[in-house]
C-alpha cells in the first residue's frame, strides 16, 4: 500500500499547456502532453509546490493522496537522462530557449572583440550563463556551483548603468521582481540553490522604492531555511541610478 503525502495535482480544466511550470520543478517531475501538464512520475514530486507560482492559470495545487515516495536518488538519475538527451537532440527539439540552461563565455573569455565601429563606447558583455531570471533558474544547474551570486532586482538593472563593469563581472545573476513574484517560490529556490550548489557569497542589489526591499528578506529567508551561512552583501541603488549606502 503506498503511502499518503503531499504531492501535486494538475486541474486539466484550467491548465492550457503553456508550460510554464515545467522549468519550476527542478526535479524534472513536469512535462506538457497532449498539450496538458503532468507529472511524468509519482516519485519525481517532492510535493513542496514549487512549480504552483509559475501558473498563470491557477491549475496547480498541493493535495495529500497515496503515492510513491519522493525518490532523491531517481529523481537524480532522471535529471541526468533527461540532459543527456537535450545533449543530444537537434536545436530545436530542446524547448523554449528561456528556459534552456546555458554556460555563456563573455567577450573577453570568448576571444571576441567587439566591432570598433559598429560597438564604439560600448561595453562589453560579463553574462556567463542563461536563463537569468530566478523562476527559471533550476537549482541544479551547473553554473551555481560555487558561485558567486548576483541577486539582481529588475529595475535596479536598468537605473544602475554600469551593471557589468562595476557588479556583474566574475558572478552568477538572477534576476526578480519581487513585487509582482511569487515571494514564497523566490524562498523556495534560493533554499533549494544554497543547499545544492555550495554558494561562495550572495550581493543582493535593489531600488530604494519600497517595493523592492522585500528582495534582501527573501534571499536571507532562503538562507536561513538551508541553514547556510555565506558572506552576503546589499547595495541599494537609487532612482536617479547611484549606489546610495
Amino acid at each position: 500500500m503506498k503511502p499518503v503525502r503531499k504531492i501535486l495535482e494538475i486541474d486539466e480544466e484550467k491548465c492550457d499547456g503553456c508550460g510554464q511550470c515545467v522549468p519550476g520543478c527542478a526535479e524534472g517531475a513536469l512535462q506538457v502532453v497532449d498539450g496538458k501538464a503532468r507529472i511524468v512520475a509519482d516519485r519525481y514530486c517532492d510535493g513542496l509546490g514549487a512549480c504552483i507560482g509559475e501558473c498563470p492559470q491557477g491549475a496547480l495545487h498541493i493535495i495529500e493522496r497515496e503515492a510513491d515516495e519522493f525518490d532523491e536518488e531517481a529523481v537524480q538519475a532522471y535529471l541526468e537522462e533527461q540532459a543527456g538527451k537535450a545533449d543530444e537532440a537537434p536545436a530545436p527539439a530542446r524547448g523554449c530557449p528561456s528556459s534552456q540552461v546555458r554556460v555563456l563565455a563573455p567577450f573577453a573569455a570568448a576571444g571576441i572583440t567587439p566591432d570598433p565601429v559598429a560597438q564604439a563606447g560600448e561595453i562589453p558583455s560579463e553574462l556567463t550563463h542563461w536563463p537569468i531570471q530566478i523562476r527559471l533558474i533550476p537549482p541544479n544547474a551547473p553554473f551555481l556551483k560555487h558561485a558567486d551570486l548576483l541577486v539582481l532586482a529588475d529595475c535596479s538593472a536598468v537605473a544602475f548603468p554600469m551593471v557589468h563593469q562595476k557588479l556583474l563581472k566574475g558572478k552568477v545573476v538572477m534576476m526578480g521582481c519581487p513585487k509582482f513574484d511569487d515571494a514564497n517560490d523566490y524562498i523556495e529556490r534560493f533554499k533549494a540553490i544554497f543547499e545544492q550548489a555550495a554558494i561562495n557569497s550572495v550581493t543582493v542589489v535593489y531600488m530604494e522604492v519600497p517595493c523592492c526591499s522585500a528582495l534582501p528578506a527573501i534571499v536571507q529567508k532562503g538562507l536561513k531555511k538551508a541553514g547556510k551561512k555565506v558572506p552576503y552583501l546589499e547595495l541599494v541603488v537609487g532612482r536617479t541610478g547611484e549606489i546610495i549606502n
